[in-house]
């Protein structure tokens, strides 16, 4: 899968799990968010939103 805001692809584990998160956008839609842009915005849910 690849990062919603940097479009990186993102590393999942054994299990098939991402190396990162997801966030639910306001129409609850699943966003995928990678490690690196997590630490970047500092786990701001608003603002790595507004960047997608």
């Amino acid at each position: 899968m690849k990062c919603e805001i940097c479009k990186k692809q993102i590393a999942e584990t054994f299990l098939k799990k991402l190396v990162g998160t997801y966030i639910y956008d306001a129409k609850h839609k699943k966003r995928n968010v990678c490690f690196e842009c997590q630490s970047h915005f500092k786990n701001d849910k608003a603002k790595m939103l507004e960047t997608m």
